[in-house]
């Protein structure tokens, strides 16, 4: 055991080495705690030593998140003609990464642990937080080969949308502001969005602030935007690479078919790994997923699942110096 919650659940930590990668599993929300590189005297990502601050202020920071990540507008879908109203988490009238109680609140069940890999499962019971189906979910995360991998399977005994996504913060540098990485995305459109984060039509990211097909420092921000990366499931490709001025770099292969990028604007001084502080900008959230607002945008990816089918993700971190 690792810590208890205000609730008295307790949280269990698991650690994993391998691939020249050392990481730190919580059963809470399949969190990446902490992840290190051999040789490098820092963590390669964000996390909370305390994990109730999982549940307050580094809420979502290196969880697996859903049953749908992202953001669905007006908390609310239509499903084979009927009407589903979920948990408007965000800003009172969205739904945001599966409701206030999504899968980062819960805790998972350690089915395998070894030395370099770990599975935990999770099942959200129908109804949970708005939307129908039981849903039984597999995380598989593995280091291996410099990676720190997530082959990521649901099912369901009802249709239901699925979309889940690691949710960790990056900053290959052990501190200051990630705007100084250097980030390059093989996107050439990506989802602008309204005043409440809800994506608009898919748009060119040439001659805007968005373009990041060739690499180049993540400033000038913000962004909490979806990059389109494919208009469906794909074959595992490098869809993304970061480079500190460390140095150490990290590609993200993924067979999904967007990518959120998010630069952590909302950081004000939150007690992190090995003493630090995260005060705004200390990391970037790179997610792969589906599309946002899928379920009410049939001109999107689909995100629904149906019983009998097994919704597959596979996304590897991979580092080098």
């Amino acid at each position: 055991m690792t810590g208890t919650l205000s609730d008295g659940r307790s949280v269990d930590r698991l650690t994993l080495t391998g691939g020249g990668l050392t990481a730190q599993v919580l059963t809470l929300g399949a969190t990446v705690q902490d992840l290190r590189m051999d040789g490098v005297d820092y963590p390669l990502v964000l996390g909370c030593p305390d994990p109730a601050d999982y549940l307050d202020d580094g809420l979502y920071m290196g969880a697996i998140v859903g049953r749908f990540a992202n953001r669905i507008g007006g908390a609310r879908f239509t499903l084979d003609g009927c009407e589903h109203r979920t948990d408007p988490n965000f800003r009172g009238r969205h739904t945001l990464h599966g409701g206030s109680h999504g899968t980062n609140r819960h805790l998972w069940t350690v089915e395998q642990a070894g030395e370099d890999r770990a599975i935990l499962s999770l099942v959200l019971p129908d109804g949970d937080m708005g939307f129908p189906g039981t849903l039984s979910i597999r995380a598989d995360i593995t280091l291996r080969e410099g990676a720190l991998i997530f082959d990521l399977s649901a099912e369901t005994d009802a249709p239901t949308p699925c979309n889940l996504a690691h949710h960790g913060y990056f900053n290959l540098d052990g501190g200051g502001d990630v705007r100084n990485h250097r980030l390059r995305v093989a996107a050439d459109r990506y989802l602008p969005v309204d005043g409440d984060l809800i994506p608009l039509d898919p748009a060119p990211v040439q001659g805007t602030r968005f373009d990041f097909r060739q690499a180049r420092r993540i400033e000038p921000g913000e962004y909490d935007h979806n990059f389109c990366l494919s208009d469906g499931p794909a074959a595992p490709r490098v869809v993304a690479d970061l480079t500190g001025q460390s140095g150490i770099r990290m590609q993200i292969e993924t067979d999904q078919p967007g990518l959120q990028v998010y630069d952590g604007v909302h950081f004000g001084g939150l007690p992190g790994l090995d003493g630090r502080r995260y005060d705004r900008f200390a990391g970037v959230a790179l997610e792969t997923q589906g599309w946002p607002d899928a379920p009410n945008r049939p001109d999107f990816p689909p995100a629904i699942l149906r019983p009998g089918e097994i919704w597959r993700s596979h996304t590897a971190y991979r580092f080098s110096r």
